[in-house]
């Protein structure tokens, strides 16, 4: 067996996302035991920078040990019950996942149906609530990674409640690089991934839970279908009691912490800053040389870009060229968009000016190749960027 010789990738796909030097060498620390006090303060810091950054002071706030879908699994299981009526907005390939999740418990998942590249209103949401007075739960996207719509969801709290049901937001692709505002939004059930906007590696799923919804979950007429992700065993380990419940991914954590501590010495509001400055920056770039953008501005997610691509294109091998002679990763379209748009991603440490000149120089000559004479997009890029940066983001 040789020894592992990874060879470094610019990680401009929808995640993962570029790590940070500091998260890798933090991950190299040493390896404590998942009781030992020295662990537990750690933990603390941890909890207690994800609460900062998710906008909450719900005291169940973690990271499940697990990637996104791990989060997502542990809302399911927890909150919905074979028979309940869960309404989940399926905008994308992820909104579709919760429904999927929801039909496999036993439970009646209603899909609010989006044509992929738009959001869903908030009209539409009252409608179904009209017609299921019975909805449990309600699940949506804020950030959907399949299309690069960013779903608008003033309000929605507030109809939820109303008909006495949790609502259940997926924020993957967008805690750490625009806000989510949990406790002002008054979501109730919140899970992320650490591998997009936050730049760890994948691995963990940030997890927060308010008081409503664990009143919820106390009052469940069926045993949680799962144990790893039964709340009620390891809450207790992440609480004051320390109870064990599994091993955390000690490494992980360690990761995760410097990534929070990252994210919060920049200052979040200077992050979603530079987020948007940047992807408004890519998207002049893109726009310049003859690229249309899949989504209207006014719903479009600073974290993902989503592209067309000309029929005359050959979309593989851009992103094979790419790839293999750039070092450069972009990913294409899932589900109904396969094949017809590209998916950029804007996200955590790869958010800078220099990542997206380098991609809209190499996407160039890669169209050469192909015979297309394309303009160049930097000059655009560059206007943007200054445009848009009075406070000097770097």
């Amino acid at each position: 067996m040789n020894v592992l010789n990874v060879k470094p990738r610019l990680l401009l796909g929808p995640g993962p996302s570029p790590v940070p030097f500091t998260v890798r060498r933090a991950m190299s620390e040493p390896v404590i035991g998942h009781m030992d006090p020295q662990f537990f303060a750690i933990v603390d810091e941890v909890q207690s920078m994800l609460r900062t950054v998710f906008g909450t002071a719900n005291r169940l706030t973690l990271p499940v040990s697990g990637t996104g879908s791990a989060g997502m699994e542990t809302a399911i299981v927890n909150f919905v019950e074979p028979g309940d009526t869960v309404i989940v907005v399926v905008a994308g390939v992820f909104g579709g996942r919760i429904a999927e999740a929801v039909d496999k418990i036993g439970a009646h998942a209603v899909r609010l149906e989006v044509p992929w590249g738009q959001s869903a209103s908030l009209e539409q949401l009252k409608s179904l609530l009209r017609e299921h007075p019975e909805t449990r739960l309600v699940a949506v996207v804020m950030a959907e990674t399949s299309t690069g719509v960013l779903q608008p969801l003033t309000g929605w709290a507030h109809e939820v409640h109303r008909m006495g049901a949790l609502l259940l937001v997926d924020t993957v692709t967008s805690l750490g690089g625009m806000p989510v505002d949990v406790d002002t939004q008054e979501f109730d059930i919140v899970f992320s991934g650490t591998q997009k906007c936050l730049s760890a590696p994948p691995g963990l799923s940030p997890f927060t839970v308010s008081e409503r919804a664990l009143e919820r979950l106390d009052q469940r007429a069926t045993p949680v279908p799962s144990w790893y992700f039964d709340i009620a065993a390891f809450r207790h380990y992440w609480g004051q009691n320390r109870v064990y419940h599994h091993t955390a991914p000690i490494s992980m954590i360690y990761g995760l912490h410097e990534a929070l501590r990252l994210a919060l010495e920049e200052g979040l509001n200077e992050r979603y800053a530079r987020h948007r400055i940047v992807a408004g920056a890519l998207w002049a770039g893109l726009q310049a040389m003859g690229f249309e953008l899949l989504v209207d501005p006014a719903i479009r997610l600073p974290s993902v870009t989503t592209v067309r691509i000309p029929l005359e294109v050959d979309e593989r091998r851009v992103r094979a060229e790419l790839l293999d002679y750039d070092g450069i990763e972009i990913a294409g379209g899932l589900g109904n968009l396969s094949g017809k748009i590209w998916r950029i991603g804007v996200m955590g440490h790869g958010a800078r000016l220099p990542n997206m000149i380098q991609l809209l120089v190499a996407l160039r000559q890669r169209l050469v190749n192909q015979g297309r004479d394309v303009p160049s997009g930097v000059a655009a890029a560059e206007a943007a960027y200054r445009a848009n940066n009075r406070q000097g983001a770097k």
